[in-house]
């Protein structure tokens, strides 16, 4: 059994073999990167950006592939092409035009509007950015689904509805909600609107509108998801010295019918566009005249030989050249034929068309 000796504590540590010091401990340093390490870093970042995008397929794009990458904001999606925003903004315009001559008539005064801008905006931003207060009205369309919301600011309004009681319509410098009976005035000018505004689909569906509530605080407003796109128009309404803001506003799922038609309609258009340039033929055609010759080439001859044929001469032709027909449209050859007999007519019978490279 081995002996056990106590160690003690507080004895030196044996120095080592051969008197060799022990290293010392390495500096510690406080500036580990300079900028140029930095640089590197920021770079290599960079590059595995590069390197994380991925294909259809699950492929990685490599670092030297050229990428033009688009962020895409999903809270607040473009949800109409460039042609679908386009044919929205003429029939857009056009309800503007055609609503302010109407409005002119109804109230026996000069009213303009005017668009001043058409956006696609989630419904959170629509109802936050209303002014409190405001005439709401909300329409449905029986066609459609959804609600969509038609805002008109009060003092506008109630310059409308003083003109409507037959005021000279000058503006009304009250900032206050609409009483029931102006309400129920202005409804008659909603009513218009909603009519006018359905006239300009009508060539793509016949839509009836309706008054299905009113609001004056755009806080209150729970027509839709707070993260529905609003297709937004607005609008500049000018009555006697008083100039104030429409706009209306119906959510994308409302319109998208409308839309999906419009895009039906622009590849039929597309269609009959490539149609027309297909050629047709035309019957005044049918009664040209024109010189349809059959000849074929048996043999060779001198000019000299050529010049010294004479009435009764025969020239012997080999049998095949009968099979060798060609038949001749104007200064054209157009088919291969073979001569032969149709009771008692020489007639040549059509085998192929002729290809001109032959």
């Amino acid at each position: 059994m081995a002996d056990e000796t106590p160690i003690d504590p507080n004895a030196s540590a044996p120095a080592p073999e051969n008197n060799v010091p022990a290293p010392a401990p390495a500096p510690v340093d406080n500036n580990p990167l300079d900028q140029s390490d930095i640089e590197k870093l920021l770079a290599e970042v960079e590059t595995q950006k590069t390197e994380l995008v991925f294909d259809y397929t699950g492929e990685r794009f490599g670092k030297d592939a050229k990428l033009n990458i688009e962020s895409y904001d999903f809270r607040n999606p473009v949800f109409l092409t460039e042609y679908d925003l386009r044919q929205v903004r003429i029939r857009q315009e056009q309800f503007v035009h055609y609503m302010g001559a109407r409005m002119a008539m109804f109230l026996r005064m000069d009213f303009g509007l005017k668009m001043s801008k058409l956006q696609t905006i989630d419904f959170t931003k629509f109802t936050a950015a209303l002014p409190s207060p405001v005439a709401i009205s909300l329409f449905k369309i029986d066609q459609l689904n959804g609600v969509g919301v038609l805002s008109i600011s009060p003092r506008l309004a109630m310059t409308i509805v003083d003109r409507m009681l037959g005021g000279k319509g000058h503006s009304v410098h009250q900032d206050r909600y609409l009483t029931e009976i102006e309400i129920s005035l202005l409804n008659d000018v909603v009513n218009i609107f909603l009519e006018e505004w359905c006239r300009q689909w009508a060539d793509i569906q016949e839509m009836t509108p309706a008054i299905v509530g009113s609001e004056n605080n755009g806080r209150f407003l729970q027509t839709a998801s707070s993260d529905a796109p609003m297709l937004v128009l607005c609008m500049e309404g000018d009555l006697g010295d008083c100039t104030e803001e429409i706009q209306l506003a119906v959510p994308y799922y409302m319109i998208e019918p409308l839309v999906k038609k419009i895009q039906v309609n622009s590849k039929k258009y597309s269609r009959s566009q490539a149609a027309e340039k297909v050629m047709q033929w035309q019957d005044t055609y049918s009664n040209i005249k024109m010189p349809l010759y059959a000849e074929w080439t048996p043999f060779d001859v001198t000019v000299r030989d050529l010049l010294a044929l004479r009435e009764g001469d025969v020239l012997e032709l080999p049998p095949a050249v009968l099979g060798q027909t060609k038949v001749r449209l104007v200064n054209s050859t157009k088919f291969k034929g073979e001569v032969g007999l149709e009771g008692e007519r020489v007639a040549v019978k059509i085998t192929e068309r002729y290809d001109i490279n032959q």
